[in-house]
């Protein structure tokens, strides 16, 4: 989290990438998603979302690579959502998904959104992904009504499924 945030404030400064090649520490990239939120409003589970971006195959050479190229996405590449400002940086909450392998499911009672997320992809070639545990999804058909919604695919086209756990971060 302190990487991502600090990748996103140096971004911001200065228009490059954190250098994390000399950090202690680093790993073998995976797929991660990074997503910003704003802080929750009272009574509220999370704030409204800032951006998310993520790639289920990594990108970058090394865990941390991945992590800053992600973050950075998220904050100034969301077309979902207007480019986190200098002065927000700090206030923003930051989740970093560390995605473990995908595998097909067969049907909906292989599913469990609280801890699943899931990627879908259609006959026509469009696919999407949605995350584990999103406030508001609670059942495995909400989960896949959502994901197809989210890649523009009409809700009763045939679908491919696949699950996928992860390591959340925040």
């Amino acid at each position: 989290i302190d990487l991502a945030r600090e990748a996103i404030r140096h971004y911001l400064a200065t228009g490059e990438d954190l250098d994390v090649s000399a950090m202690p520490g680093d790993g073998p990239a995976c797929g991660l998603f990074v997503s910003l939120h704003d802080q929750p409003r009272p009574g509220e589970v999370e704030g409204d979302l800032r951006g998310c971006r993520g790639s289920v195959h990594p990108l970058g050479p090394t865990l941390y690579a991945e992590v800053v190229r992600q973050a950075i996405y998220s904050a100034v590449d969301d077309p979902r959502c207007p480019s986190i400002r200098p002065d927000e940086v700090d206030d923003i909450a930051i989740t970093v998904y560390l995605l473990k392998p995908y595998e097909e499911v067969r049907g909906l009672d292989e599913l469990d959104p609280a801890r699943y997320g899931i990627l879908v992809e259609g006959e026509s070639g469009r696919r999407a992904l949605l995350l584990p545990g999103i406030p508001g999804i609670d059942t495995a058909a909400e989960q896949v009504y959502l994901t197809k919604r989210k890649a523009y695919m009409h809700p009763d086209e045939p679908v491919t499924i696949y699950r996928f756990e992860a390591d959340v971060l925040k």
